[in-house]
């Protein structure tokens, strides 16, 4: 199972949760403070929804959802193979689960992950940038 994600700023998170259930026909998969995500079956997509007011409207960054920490690692060399510079977090809390992701940079600064959820977390995210700005309103620190 592979699943492109895309990852949204809103003003407001419960206009959105609505607007999106309707949408897509379905609730969301997991709701915390000031994050949700829905895991839409069609088209296979994982939407991610992180409250971010003033910024509502603009994507904060892209990924692809993948089944295993070996297709991670897979990707990481395919991605390197290809000239991308990569950035790895293993083991890393992110958006209220423990991950491990390599991120890419598009030509247009686009932040896009490849990850693996490998369990849920209570908390948003434990990597420096973010705790040194809780407010970002930016997965762990690396996008937006």
């Amino acid at each position: 199972m592979s699943r492109l994600q895309l990852a949204l700023n809103v003003d407001d998170l419960d206009e959105a949760i609505t607007f999106y259930s309707k949408l897509f026909g379905t609730g969301p998969a997991k709701v915390k403070p000031g994050y949700a995500n829905f895991a839409v079956a069609e088209p296979p997509l994982k939407l991610v929804l992180i409250e971010n007011p003033g910024q509502g409207g603009s994507l904060n960054h892209l990924g692809v959802e993948v089944e295993s920490s070996d297709t991670v690692h897979s990707e990481i060399a395919r991605l390197a193979g290809a000239g991308l510079f990569t950035e790895e977090e293993m083991n890393t809390t992110c958006c209220f689960a423990t991950q491990d992701k390599v991120w890419v940079t598009g030509p247009g600064g686009e932040k896009w992950e490849v990850y693996t959820v490998l369990t849920d977390a209570e908390v948003f995210g434990t990597s420096p940038d973010l705790l040194a700005d809780p407010g970002a309103g930016v997965c762990c620190g690396n996008a937006g």
